[in-house]
C-alpha cells in the first residue's frame, strides 16, 4: 500500500492568512495521519488473515492425504499409513520450527542457504509474520507426505521419522530458499543482482519446489526399498495390489481439492494489493480469482482426460486413475498458475494427464512399485509444470505478479522468447540433482542399516497387526498368503429358509467366533 503523508508546512499556504493557520493546518494533518494509520493496520489484517486462511487450507490436505493413502492401501496397512500422515505433521513442524524456516527464508543470506530466524527468533518482523511461517511449514509437510505415499506398506516407522525430519527441515527449506526467497539464486523475486537469464525461475506455488522435491524423494526410497511382496509374479508381470476403499481414495481426493484452493492462490501471500492497470476493480484479488479458475479447469481437464484415456487404453471407467489424474493436473497448473491464460490450463491438465499414464506404463516395464503413483503423479506431472509454464507464461500476467522488469521474458509459446523455458529447465535439473544427492545417500545408509524395510513376516501379515497393536477395522483380507488369524476370516450367511426371499442376507457378512 502506497505511504500517505500530510505535512503542515505544505498545507499552511493553502490555508491562506487565516488566524491560526498553522493549529489548523497541524490537526489537519494530525487526523490524516490517524486515518492512514488505521488504513495501513486493516491492510495487513486483511493480508494476514487471508494468509491464515490459505495456511488452514493447505493443512486441511494433510487429511486428504490421509484418506487418499489410506483408501490406497490394503486394509491390513491402514493404521500405519495414517500413522505416517500424522507423523508428517508433527516431526515436520518441529524440525520446520527449528532449522526449516531459517534455512528457506532467514535473510539477509546467500543465495545457496538461509542463515537467520533459527526457532522463529525475531518474529514477526516488517518482512513476515507468523502467518507466513505457519503457511510456509504447510507447505513443507506436503512434501514430505508425498514420499510417505511411495514407500507406504514396507517401510518402518523409524525410517519416517528420520526422513520426514530431514526432507522438511533441510532438503525442503534449501530448495524453497533458491526459488521463493529474495535471496534466492535462481528465484523470480530475487531482490538483487541479475536474474536467471533475465527472468529467474517461475514456479509460483510449488510444481518443482513442492511436488518435484516430494516425488524424487519417494522415486529413490521406493527403488531402493524395492516393490512390495507379490507386486509382480515370477514372471515379471505386474500384479495389482488394488487399495481396499476407493470411498476413501475418493473422500482424501476431494479434500486435496478444496485444500488446493489455499495452495494456489494463497501463494499470493497478500491479497490488498492495485496493480492500477484496468482500474479500481482490477487488482490481486483479481488474480487470486483467476488463480483458482486456472488450477479448476486443468484438475478437471486431467481428470476426464484420464477417464477417456483410461477407457479406450485398458477397456473399463477407473475412478482410482480419474482421481489419480485430476491430481497430477494440480500438480501440474501449480507452477504457473498466476501467470497463463485459463484456455492454457486445460492444455496443461490435458497433457499432464498423458505424463501419468505415461510414467505409470514405464513403473510397469521397469518393475518399480508405487502403492499411491507419487513420484509419477508429483514428480512427473511436477516437471511438466514447470516446463508448461516456460512455455505459457503471459506477458501481462508475469509483469504484474512480479514487478518491477518491464522487460522480463515470458512464455515462448506466447512471444516470449526461450528464456524462461531455459530457466525452468534449469529448476528441474537442479531439484533431480539435488535431492538426489541428498535424499538417496539417507535412504541408502537407512537400508544398509536395517532401518528402512520391514521383514517379510511383517509385511505378509500387514502392520497395523505387527507394529500398531491392532486394526483400523475388522476385515477379510483377500491376499492368499495373508496370516492373518482366523478370527479376523469372514463368512457368508447363506438363508435358512429356501421359501423367505431375503436378497439382503444373502451378501451380509458377520464375524465368525473362534475365541
Amino acid at each position: 500500500m502506497a505511504s500517505l503523508n500530510c505535512s503542515a508546512t505544505d498545507l499552511i499556504p493553502l490555508l491562506g492568512s487565516t488566524p491560526n493557520a498553522s493549529a489548523a493546518a497541524s490537526y489537519i494533518c494530525s487526523q490524516f495521519d490517524a486515518v492512514a494509520s488505521k488504513l495501513s493496520d486493516t491492510t495487513y489484517a486483511v493480508d494476514n488473515t487471508y494468509l491464515l486462511f490459505s495456511a488452514y487450507l493447505v493443512f486441511a490436505m494433510q487429511l486428504g492425504f490421509a484418506m487418499l493413502c489410506a483408501g490406497s492401501v490394503r486394509a491390513k496397512n491402514t493404521m500405519n499409513i495414517m500413522l505416517t500422515n500424522v507423523l508428517d505433521a508433527a516431526a515436520g513442524g518441529l524440525s520446520y520450527y527449528l532449522f526449516g524456516y531459517a534455512f528457506a527464508f532467514g535473510g539477509p543470506s546467500n543465495g545457496f542457504i538461509g542463515r537467520h530466524s533459527f526457532g522463529l527468533k525475531s518474529f514477526p518482523s516488517q518482512s513476515a509474520d507468523f502467518s507466513f511461517f505457519l503457511f510456509q511449514w504447510a507447505f513443507a509437510i506436503a512434501a514430505a507426505g508425498i514420499t510417505s505415499g511411495s514407500i507406504a506398506e514396507r517401510t518402518q516407522f523409524v525410517a519416517y521419522l528420520i526422513y520426514s525430519s530431514f526432507l522438511t527441515g533441510f532438503v525442503y527449506p534449501i530448495v524453497s530458499h533458491w526459488f521463493w526467497s529474495g535471496d534466492g539464486w535462481a528465484g523470480a523475486v530475487k531482490s538483487n543482482g541479475n536474474l536467471l537469464f533475465g527472468s529467474g525461475v517461475i514456479d509460483f506455488a510449488g510444481s518443482g519446489v513442492v511436488h518435484m522435491v516430494g516425488g524424487i524423494a519417494g522415486l529413490w526410497a521406493a527403488l531402493i526399498e524395492g516393490p512390495r511382496i507379490g507386486r509382480f509374479d515370477r514372471s515379471g508381470r505386474s500384479v495389482a495390489l488394488r487399495g481396499h476403499s476407493a470411498s476413501l481414495v475418493i473422500l482424501g481426493t476431494f479434500l486435496l481439492w478444496f485444500g488446493w484452493y489455499g495452495f494456489n492462490p494463497g501463494s499470493f501471500v497478500t491479497i490488498l494489493k492495485s496493480y492500477g492497470t484496468r482500474g479500481s476493480y482490477y487488482g490481486q484479488w483479481s488474480a487470486v480469482g483467476r488463480t483458482a479458475v486456472t488450477t479448476t479447469l486443468a484438475g478437471s481437464t486431467a481428470a476426464l482426460t484420464t477417464l477417456f484415456g483410461k477407457r479406450l487404453l485398458d477397456g473399463h471407467w477407473n475412478v482410482i486413475d480419474v482421481c489419480n489424474g485430476l491430481l497430477g493436473g494440480f500438480a501440474a497448473i501449480t507452477s504457473g498458475c498466476s501467470v497463463v491464460e485459463p484456455w492454457a490450463a486445460i492444455i496443461c491438465g490435458f497433457v499432464a494427464s498423458w505424463v501419468l499414464i505415461g510414467m505409470n506404463k514405464l513403473a510397469a516395464k521397469f518393475k518399480y512399485d508405487d502403492p499411491l503413483e507419487a513420484a509419477q503423479l508429483h514428480g512427473g506431472c511436477g516437471a511438466w509444470g514447470v516446463i508448461f509454464t516456460g512455455l505459457f507464461a503471459a506477458k501481462d500476467f508475469v509483469n504484474e505478479v512480479y514487478p518491477g522488469k518491464p522487460d522480463r521474458p515470458y512464455g515462448l509459446f506466447m512471444g516470449g522468447g526461450g528464456k524462461l523455458l531455459a530457466a525452468q529447465l534449469v529448476q528441474i535439473l537442479v531439484v533431480i540433482g539435488w535431492v538426489s544427492a541428498t535424499m538417496g545417500p539417507l535412504f541408502y545408509a537407512l537400508h544398509k542399516l536395517n532401518l528402512l524395510r520391514i521383514s517379510s513376516e511383517d509385511e505378509m501379515a500387514g502392520m497395523d497387526l505387527t507394529r500398531h497393536g491392532g486394526f483400523a477395522y475388522v476385515y477379510h483380507d483377500e491376499d492368499e498368503g495373508s496370516n492373518l488369524p482366523s478370527s479376523f476370516k469372514m463368512r457368508r450367511i447363506e438363508p435358512t429358509n429356501t421359501n423367505t426371499p431375503t436378497p439382503d442376507h444373502t451378501h451380509s457378512t458377520i464375524l465368525s467366533s473362534t475365541v
